[in-house]
């Protein structure tokens, strides 16, 4: 039941664990966006550079404003109107863990339209990470049954939710924008 594994999920996340989730895209290594052990967990478990950053789910875009210094006008229309996940990058990221923010000070973050996670973003009232739950390096996996046992047996939590499904997800498009509201892409 969805409630009960979101309670656990919430559980992992307040107790500054890692958790192995479905979102929106690809299965993601996550946890508390403002937890920095808790991200150097994931780097850990991922082997993967510190000097990497991270993308950060928020269930609205009502809370961009928490994270970013100045959200340009732009991004709510970005927002609502895409069809297809998107992660903005914006310059001037705040009240993150430092090492989820990039080395210029920016942060790529997505707003959910996906189920557990708006549902889990809702109940928790922070931002959570979320990296492909792979080692740094190797092909994300498309399904839960591709992700690595090590990957499995590293985390604090599997969220046992979608893990039949066999949709083809894709990493998010990727969207960089400045402070005037002008934008490039980056991953499309």
């Amino acid at each position: 039941m969805l409630k009960t594994e979101i309670d656990k999920t919430l559980q992992i996340l307040k107790d500054g664990g890692v958790i192995l989730y479905p979102t929106d895209t690809v299965w993601g290594l996550g946890c508390d966006a403002t937890n920095e052990q808790a991200v150097e967990r994931i780097n850990d478990i991922k082997a993967r550079s510190s000097d990497k950053s991270f993308i950060v789910l928020l269930d609205t875009d009502a809370k961009l404003q928490s994270y970013i210094a100045e959200v340009p006008d732009v991004a709510y229309d970005l927002i609502e109107y895409a069809e297809n996940p998107l992660t903005l990058v914006f310059p001037g990221a705040k009240n993150l863990a430092k090492n989820v923010i990039n080395a210029d000070g920016s942060v790529g973050i997505r707003i959910v339209k996906h189920g557990f996670c708006q549902q889990l973003l809702q109940r928790f009232r922070k931002p959570i990470t979320s990296t492909s739950a792979n080692k740094s390096g190797l092909p994300a996996p498309a399904y839960f049954d591709e992700i690595s046992e090590e990957i499995k047996q590293a985390v604090d939590y599997v969220v046992d939710w979608e893990q039949e499904l066999r949709i083809n997800k894709k990493p998010s498009t990727i969207m960089k924008l400045a402070p005037g509201g002008q934008f490039s892409f980056i991953r499309k």
